[in-house]
């Protein structure tokens, strides 16, 4: 028999466990599309901020749900051919996260994508979005530098500092030699040099500079997690144009840093 003190605490122990596990639900945003059938499930989720302005979340979301269509008739396609992927179902979740809001005009977005096809563990990567608000569509950086021709010297100076970002974030993750020639394999090219984004800044309405972002597997072990290299602007400045000129300022915070650990 349990007394009446040991009930009270058995019920405060319960409660709290309840209540935790409906915070822990709140907090996971409801997603904005979804499938779910017995062999798939894909969700896509837009942040707070890309919901807030209808341009830019029909794009996102458009783009988001044919990603997620394609996916399920990929997987329907490979249920027919091997029934015995499918022990468990697959899951393709896909999230738009704001990065940064520049000059209250230029939005740089996260996409990270996961995906788990019944491996040894589940797959993720990330891309980036620039979209000008002015312009209601996507753009790249290239506005903001006087050239970005593939080997030109905007692009070396970039990937130098990519270079230096990365080895000394493995440094910091005790991870320093390893994939060097993962790394030295980046590219001096707009299209293969990494997605971009633009970072935070201590000065409002400015960035900070350009982080790129590697997903696990990019340029280290899956262990080691994703990268994200912090070019300064400073390091681009004898290659900007007005608008770079315009844009760029201040210093990256110190929590944004946070995120490379």
């Amino acid at each position: 028999m349990f007394s009446g003190t040991q009930l009270a605490r058995c019920s405060a122990v319960l409660l709290l466990g309840f209540l935790s596990t409906l915070s822990a639900l709140a907090a996971e945003p409801t997603p904005d599309f979804s499938i779910k059938t017995k062999w798939v499930e894909a969700s896509v989720t837009l942040d707070a901020k890309i919901k807030a302005d209808p341009a830019l979340a029909a794009n996102c979301l458009a783009e988001g749900k044919a990603w997620a269509v394609k996916n399920r008739a990929d997987a329907d396609k490979e249920r027919k051919q091997d029934p015995e992927l499918f022990r468990n179902a697959w899951s393709f979740e896909r999230k738009y996260q704001t990065r940064s809001v520049v000059d209250g005009r230029y939005v740089s977005i996260v996409r990270s994508d996961y995906e788990y096809t019944g491996g040894a563990h589940p797959n993720s990567s990330s891309d980036t979005i620039l979209w000008d608000r002015s312009a209601g569509k996507r753009i790249s950086i290239r506005p903001f530098f006087t050239e970005t021709a593939d080997n030109g010297p905007t692009l070396k100076a970039m990937r130098q500092g990519v270079i230096a970002s990365l080895e000394a974030e493995k440094k910091k993750r005790g991870a320093e030699g390893t994939d060097a020639s993962a790394i030295e394999a980046i590219e001096p090219k707009l299209l293969k040099i990494g997605p971009v984004s633009l970072a935070p800044s201590t000065a409002e309405g400015k960035s900070s500079g350009l982080t790129f972002h590697y997903a696990p597997y990019a340029v280290g072990s899956y262990a080691e997690g994703e990268y994200i290299a912090f070019v300064p602007w400073e390091t681009l400045k004898p290659y900007l144009t007005p608008e770079g000129v315009k844009i760029f300022g201040g210093a990256r915070p110190r929590d944004d840093e946070d995120r490379s650990q």
